[in-house]
């Protein structure tokens, strides 16, 4: 931070709960995964003329042509598996050390996607499963053809710590003499690349987008560099609908599983505001949490930093509040900085949690100049309801043209592990 390096930070595959963030530190950002709009189909075709998209990550081209399709037996034909109680992953190993040529998989739940695809198949969605059921039961000669290695372009949803970038079986380097895949049982296959999935995939990606922000503006800091991803962030999917948690049964994802949402490069080349934060505000959080000197200086490694002014707050894009009672109120200040060109004015927008009463300083910002800055307050009051659930609002600073959409997520909790608010 000290010396302008922005460091993205993967956030772990452990999920949305508290304590589940890997090694997470507010000098760094910190990157959850999500889902792109990519994805490998399989195409099936039935033998009355149907034509089904499904997805596979069959590592060869096998040839599943014109072959008898069978509904509830187990011989050397298309074998058809739906999902009753069993899971794809289970299914995949099970085909791949049978007789069978190739498999139709029809979950019945949500199905997350995976590199292991060890026998010919695709996966169908449950809709469609129905057609191709009813199809083998009902025709005298059922059969099925299958094409496999297509790209998929346009998947819908996708997804769009402190933000999300795409993470799901993204292309990657890999070790040759190590195997990428399987075929049956005992087939191992290499190659210099393979498919990866989760936070560490999805790091890099910010990254570049960080090195590319510093490339257009290199007069920012790691934290406005962050600042401008986070505002910016989109927390719709390509449908317009709010981001689904894959990992929750595909309930939508909360500010604690996404963050500010999925990356969206080209305007975070452009964000308007940006929270900005000197290192000094990062030594007088360490302070504040009665780190001693010498802890701090392992962490800073210099003697330019003192103690003087302890406090828990961070000029952070995005609020949360942790309670232990009912009647706290937590007040949060902030620094926005005008990177847009000259005079411009913002007016605040806020959704507040449910249960909860927030209350703005200033609700419009008036910037005279690039590099102005503006400070607010912004204080959160329970006002109770919230029955130890957390609850979801936002704070967004829009200018007049509506350009610009600085937003922030705000959380509003009650935890019993926590009884200090990080601000």
């Amino acid at each position: 931070m000290e010396n302008a390096v922005f460091v993205s930070h993967a956030g772990g595959n452990t999920g949305s709960d508290y304590l589940s963030i890997f090694d997470s530190m507010p000098w760094t950002t910190t990157v959850a995964s999500g889902s792109i709009d990519r994805s490998f189909a399989g195409m099936l075709t039935l033998g009355n003329g149907l034509t089904f998209t499904g997805w596979t990550m069959f590592p060869a081209s096998a040839l599943v042509e014109k072959l008898p399709l069978i509904y509830n037996k187990t011989i050397f034909l298309v074998l058809l598996c739906v999902g009753k109680g069993y899971d794809v992953f289970n299914q995949l190993s099970a085909i791949s050390m049978s007789n069978v040529v190739a498999a139709i998989f029809i979950p019945n739940e949500n199905f997350e996607t995976t590199s292991d695809f060890p026998c010919p198949g695709v996966v169908i969605s449950p809709k469609d499963g129905s057609a191709v059921i009813n199809y083998a039961k009902t025709s005298d000669r059922p059969w099925a053809s299958m094409k496999f290695k297509q790209t998929m372009a346009g998947t819908k949803p996708a997804s769009a710590p402190d933000l999300v970038a795409p993470g799901s079986l993204v292309l990657a380097a890999w070790i040759p003499s190590n195997s990428v895949a399987m075929i049956g049982s005992n087939i191992y296959l290499s190659n210099d690349y393979t498919m990866l999935s989760g936070t560490a995939m999805a790091c890099p990606h910010v990254a570049g987008v960080a090195a590319l922000l510093k490339g257009a503006h290199p007069e920012w800091s790691p934290a406005a560099i962050r600042s401008a991803m986070m505002t910016t962030e989109n927390p719709l999917d390509n449908t317009n609908n709010p981001i689904r948690d894959l990992g929750n049964n595909l309930t939508f994802a909360s500010s604690l599983a996404v963050g500010s949402g999925h990356i969206d490069p080209n305007r975070a080349l452009d964000p308007g505001l940006v929270y900005d934060t000197p290192p000094q505000d990062y030594v007088n959080v360490l302070c504040y949490m009665n780190y001693t000197q010498k802890q701090i200086l392992t962490v800073t490694r210099s003697n330019h930093y003192n103690c003087s002014t302890p406090s828990p707050g961070l000029n952070y894009p995005s609020f949360i509040a942790l309670y232990d009672n009912n009647s706290a109120i937590h007040t949060f200040q902030r620094t926005l900085t005008n990177v847009g060109d000259g005079v411009a004015t913002y007016n605040a927008e806020v959704m507040a949690p449910t249960g909860s009463k927030v209350t703005i300083s200033l609700m419009m910002l008036i910037f005279d100049q690039m590099y102005d800055q503006m400070s607010y307050t912004m204080s959160i009051q329970y006002e109770g309801g919230l029955n130890e659930t957390t609850r979801y609002g936002s704070l967004v600073w829009v200018d007049t043209n509506r350009t610009h959409m600085v937003r922030s997520p705000i959380v509003l909790t009650r935890d019993n592990l926590l009884s200090t608010p990080f601000e």
